[in-house]
């Protein structure tokens, strides 16, 4: 009985682990610039990982990420530019930091969800 009990707390911890950033959002940015932006943010799950795609001005950037329902990472790409984004969870919103591949300041973003 002691296996079962193991093997059921397991799982609902797993299923607590697969809260996710699942979304639509809008998002308000700084650059590492200092210039600001907006534009939104979908977050779709993929599997044990989540695309994330931001339409910001005429750019688009898509990335991949891993996380739950506190935080979530995502390495991304736009043409040559890459780079990475960490993001926090704040209220029903999130907050982040970002730069690019070979950055040396970083950017902030707050995502709304719509």
């Amino acid at each position: 009985m002691r296996f079962v009990t193991t093997i059921a707390a397991l799982a609902l911890s797993a299923t607590a682990a697969l809260a996710d950033p699942v979304g639509s959002y809008s998002v308000d940015g700084r650059n590492p610039d200092g210039s600001s932006y907006k534009g939104s943010v979908s977050v779709s799950r993929t599997g044990e990982t989540f695309k994330v795609v931001w339409a910001i001005g005429s750019e688009k950037y898509v990335g991949t990420a891993v996380g739950d329902d506190d935080f979530f990472a995502v390495g991304y790409r736009s043409g040559n530019q890459s780079g990475i984004a960490v993001y926090s969870r704040d209220g029903k919103g999130w907050k982040g930091i970002w730069t690019y591949q070979g950055g040396t300041s970083i950017g902030l973003e707050t995502l709304t969800p719509k």
